[in-house]
């Protein structure tokens, strides 16, 4: 046992995230975390990492554990290059380079300065770090980090760049554990299966959060935040599945029981006081016996919880039809996508044609193909080939803006009746200090579609947004979950015939990608897609455009 948690109550502001939760962590365990957007997912790993100490509880940690965790921010590291922060970073490094580059100069060394150096020298070389800056670049260079990047500064890279960063620095650490936060959003499918490969290879241990469902099929134990409490699963997603399935049946009938008891109770209760008042005896013996039936809706009371509920499709399609009606009458509510599916039928909507686009040189040469009504098609390629580059054309072409990248040869022609809706991977920057009422109203007034506060509060309803809370919060503020779900509101407000999606299973929670999932295979127009899912790939499908 590496880390021990107990934690009696940990909140967040008047939010109680966690509740008599308890966790062990072991050595070289691979463990992910998963549960609702907004349980406390991240807040559980800085539980564990000692950054937050604002708790009721315990966190028991074995002494010298070495612990590194993926960094959110770096915009303090000012000039730093991305080498140059790495090796930083690793345990040990700086310390023990200082004193090997300082021992040279040092003229008539003693005994003692003999064995910090030789002892420093040691160190270096067990971690292999005399290699550490060719180490660092080779792993680099895997996520598409080429020496001139790597050499430069830290925050010349973009957001997804800076993830895989992160990434290396923990690779090259060699920690008794490793938290990393949704570790797989914008990558491409060759720099996610090399973490995957990393994951498995790992001698450490590695705790993360993620609902990236490839990564979710290699770690050996799940934990999901829920109800407050960490539940602890044995194996990977599809042991997790079978798992789950089991508990939320064997939760469902206990909860049933539960009712049924209250409210055998509560007649009783009823039963007992109406005697109560219609003796004359003395002394009244249906008094003891309210009193008891009352202690005993008291008790049940406060352990009858209503869990939250939630099986995936494909076990549910497995149960008795009595099971069935049972999760759908006390399953966790999730959110609720509508779709257009009111223009059946055959309609051409989009046309590209042996196009070839880029700044200086050709991102990619020779592109083509037609999207019609129920078409599905994948964008595939590497970080960097031209993916978001060929969406944005396609979006300004429609749009009749300006053209910002050079076109070499070829077009795009997009039909009279072409309505897109885009899911776009971050936020408009213009719309970030936009409070969350303010820019679903804005998004409709854009699309010329009639709204009001009442309309407002009901499409924030049907995205798990809190009517009385969230709506006054600013974009800014809302976590990757709830920015998710406010792109998905803002692509459907068109009422669109083709659908763009830019890896929009990012930041969703699992029960939420399902969902997603299901209203896409049953819309009627076109879908074009960037997704670096293999679950979701399997099951939009499609042909793949290869850029």
């Amino acid at each position: 046992m590496i880390i021990n948690i107990d934690i009696e109550e940990k909140s967040a502001g008047s939010k109680l995230l966690l509740k008599n939760l308890s966790l062990t962590l072991q050595a070289d365990q691979k463990i992910a975390i998963i549960g609702r957007n907004g349980v406390g997912k991240t807040t559980l790993l800085g539980l564990i990492n000692g950054e937050d100490e604002e708790y009721v509880g315990s966190v028991w940690r074995k002494k010298g554990l070495v612990i590194a965790t993926s960094r959110q921010e770096h915009s303090h590291l000012e000039d730093i290059s991305v080498v140059d922060y790495i090796l930083s970073e690793l345990p040990d490094y700086i310390s023990c380079k200082s004193i090997i580059d300082a021992y040279p100069s040092i003229a008539n060394p003693s005994q003692e300065q003999l064995e910090i150096y030789s002892d420093a020298l040691d160190r270096f070389m067990q971690l292999d770090y005399f290699r550490g800056e060719d180490r660092v670049m080779q792993a680099l260079s895997r996520y598409q980090i080429d020496e001139s990047m790597a050499k430069s500064s830290i925050n010349t890279l973009s957001g997804g760049q800076k993830r895989f960063v992160e990434l290396v620095k923990i690779a090259e650490s060699n920690v008794d554990l490793a938290l990393i936060d949704e570790p797989t959003n914008h990558m491409d499918y060759v720099a996610k299966a090399e973490f995957i490969t990393w994951l498995g290879s790992a001698k450490g241990a590695v705790v993360l959060v993620s609902h990236d469902r490839d990564v979710l099929a290699t770690v050996d134990t799940i934990v999901e935040i829920k109800d407050k409490k960490a539940i602890v699963f044995a194996g990977n997603y599809d042991a997790y599945l079978r798992q789950n399935s089991l508990a939320t049946v064997a939760g469902m009938n206990n909860y049933e029981v539960q009712l049924s008891t209250m409210d055998k109770l509560k007649k009783q209760l009823q039963e007992a006081n109406r005697k109560k008042a219609g003796s004359s005896k003395t002394p009244n013996p249906f008094i003891p016996m309210a009193r008891r039936f009352q202690r005993q809706i008291d008790d049940l009371q406060k352990v009858m919880i209503k869990p939250s509920f939630w099986i995936d499709q494909q076990s549910v399609e497995g149960m008795s039809k009595k099971v069935t009606d049972s999760y759908d009458k006390y399953k966790t509510k999730n959110i609720s996508i509508t779709t257009d599916k009111s223009e059946p039928g055959f309609m051409s909507l989009l046309t590209v044609h042996d196009l070839s686009i880029g700044y200086k040189a050709p991102l990619f040469d020779s592109v083509s193909f037609s999207l019609n009504s129920g078409d599905r098609a994948e964008i595939r390629g590497r970080n960097g080939a031209g993916k978001s580059s060929l969406i944005k054309l396609i979006l300004d072409t429609n749009n009749h803006k300006d053209i910002k990248l050079e076109l070499f040869k070829g077009y795009i022609e997009p039909e009279n009746a072409l309505r897109i809706g885009y899911y776009e991977q971050e936020i408009d920057g213009q719309l970030l200090g936009t409070t969350l009422s303010r820019a679903i109203e804005a998004v409709y007034v854009e699309n010329n579609i009639p709204v009001n506060q009442e309309k407002i509060m009901q499409i924030a309803s049907r995205y798990l947004f809190d009517p009385r809370s969230d709506l006054e919060l600013k974009l800014s503020q809302l976590s990757g979950g709830q920015k998710a779900r406010f792109q998905i509101i803002k692509m459907l407000a068109p009422e669109p015939n083709l659908l763009i999606l830019d890896e929009p299973t990012n930041h969703l929670d699992l029960p939420s990608i399902e969902e997603l999932e299901n209203a896409l295979i049953g819309y009627s127009g076109a879908i074009l897609y960037v997704s670096h899912d293999n679950y979701f790939r399997d099951k939009l499908g499609g042909s793949v455009i290869n850029i």
